[in-house]
């Protein structure tokens, strides 16, 4: 495994091997030795799968009470990916990354706590698995909007077109006026 640093701290690309032959391919995803020898989160209390059609935008969600860390892979299709760092005391604060994952390109991201998380679906459907470091609590969930001028990620939508996103995702309020960590 190779741990890649993004442009935002904290932030990481895992990479693992992927082993391919005529039957198709073969990775790890997650290895708990390896994780902690490499000083990456290797202790998690939960796994999510979505499933997302092409244009679904999911996010940028973060729970502020309970705040989790996500290691996000997408086990079918093609996601853009996005972390913004919440966290007002973070010389960082505001700032974004995105990162292009493909299903068994062998690349999964790592997200702190204390960060928002969304994504955008590029192919016809994708499928996302994450593990989280804390378990899901519905009423410390909390959304910032996705097209914030504030934040200004660039997401690969076309000129024009609308991201297909919730009814939360679409009243999300903008991050002046969002709780955010300390």
């Amino acid at each position: 495994m190779i741990v890649e640093q993004t442009e935002l701290p904290g932030v990481l690309v895992v990479r693992s091997p992927v082993h391919r032959d005529v039957r198709g391919f073969f990775t790890e995803v997650f290895h708990e030795p390896r994780f902690a020898e490499l000083g990456l989160p290797h202790q998690f209390a939960q796994d999510n799968h979505s499933r997302s059609a092409f244009n679904v935008l999911r996010g940028l969600h973060f729970q502020l009470e309970h705040p989790q860390g996500k290691l996000v892979y997408p086990a079918s299709g093609i996601i853009f990916d996005v972390a913004v760092d919440l966290r007002r005391s973070s010389p960082n604060f505001a700032r974004w990354v995105g990162v292009t994952l493909e299903a068994g390109d062998g690349r999964q991201v790592w997200i702190p706590p204390g960060f928002a998380h969304g994504f955008l679906a590029l192919s016809e459907t994708a499928d996302v698995t994450y593990k989280c470091t804390t378990v899901y609590r519905a009423q410390s969930n909390r959304c910032v909007r996705w097209d914030d001028p504030d934040i200004g990620v660039r997401w690969p939508i076309p000129y024009g077109v609308s991201p297909i996103l919730s009814p939360a995702d679409a009243a999300a309020p903008r991050l002046s006026a969002a709780p955010c960590f300390e």
